[in-house]
């Protein structure tokens, strides 16, 4: 693994890849659910996910119950809540910013595990971010509602204590890992949809999609699991983390602007002012403990 130095820049190209579909997969997303209810497009994803990558992919060396737990948490929880939210209750450009406040909900899930202290550091970050959450609950309007903020926060909780699972996994493949556990997050998904959404908004999704849909189908499993994860993990395995995952911070700054030039979601003041105060927290958490100085930490990777 590569500790010092700079970025071969075919590997830094990789990273602003991987880091340009997370971002921008907010606006597919909401693209697929002009077509496909919530619910239903969450399962398509995860079903696209698993299959056929499950039959080349060896299943990682860790309890069945850590698989299911992972699946249920980032799939049903994570994306099922995020999807229900982008249905109408939040704008692609800050469900991308607000999901990212996972990295705090990880920090105080993992303290709260290993009974460490919160530093000063992170409470400022965990201040900053709070604030840029408190400006965006001010400025609710048709496109955004407290209730989505509710939801995506709760994605992103999901979603943080998917990581601690992970986490109690050990060093596995991680694109394994991800396609293996999504063979747990399409069968509850799939339940909740026709509990929820019914055969009836089913059938009429399914036969009326498009290509466009279910390209959106397709780049959510291929591009942003398969790609994504594996491109990823690849270049961790390659390369101090230090010099990798600071790149994630780039993740909502591609799912703002995509939303902005794609779907025209408007960029008023205040919400580059919400931004800008998530992302400094997200930055200071991320980038204190990588001073040279500093006992480096290992901090989980940000996706989209």
């Amino acid at each position: 693994m590569s500790s010092s130095g700079s970025l071969p820049l075919r590997h830094f190209l990789l990273a602003l890849a991987v880091v340009a579909i997370w971002g921008s997969n907010f606006v597919v997303i909401r693209l697929g659910l002009n077509a496909f209810p919530p619910l239903l497009f969450a399962t398509l994803r995860f079903s696209m996910a698993v299959l056929p990558a499950i039959f080349f992919l060896p299943r990682p060396d860790v309890p069945w119950r850590n698989l299911a737990a992972y699946g249920a948490l980032v799939g049903v929880g994570q994306f099922g809540l995020l999807y229900l939210a982008m249905g109408s209750q939040i704008s692609p450009g800050l469900a991308s910013l607000v999901i990212q406040t996972q990295v705090f909900f990880t920090l105080l899930l993992a303290m709260r595990i290993t009974h460490e202290p919160v530093r000063g550091f992170q409470w400022l970050a965990l201040g900053l971010a709070a604030c840029g959450l408190a400006v965006i609950a001010s400025h609710t309007d048709g496109s955004t509602t407290v209730t989505g903020l509710c939801m995506v926060l709760l994605a992103a909780f999901s979603w943080a204590s998917g990581n601690i699972v992970g986490k109690k996994a050990g060093r596995v493949n991680m694109l394994a890992y991800v396609v293996w556990s999504s063979f747990f997050a399409a069968p509850p998904l799939l339940l909740m949809s026709l509990v929820f959404e019914g055969p009836a908004r089913i059938g009429e999704g399914l036969s009326q999609a498009g290509w466009g849909a279910w390209g959106a189908v397709a780049w959510q499993a291929f591009a942003n699991t398969l790609f994504g994860y594996g491109v990823w993990s690849w270049l961790l395995s390659r390369h101090a983390a230090s010099q990798i995952v600071p790149m994630a911070l780039l993740v909502p700054v591609f799912g703002m602007s995509t939303a902005a030039w794609y779907l025209h979601e408007p960029l008023p003041g205040w919400k580059l002012t919400a931004a800008a105060l998530v992302l400094s927290g997200l930055a200071l958490n991320l980038l204190w403990p990588l001073r040279p100085w500093a006992k480096a930490g290992n901090k989980p990777a940000t996706t989209g």
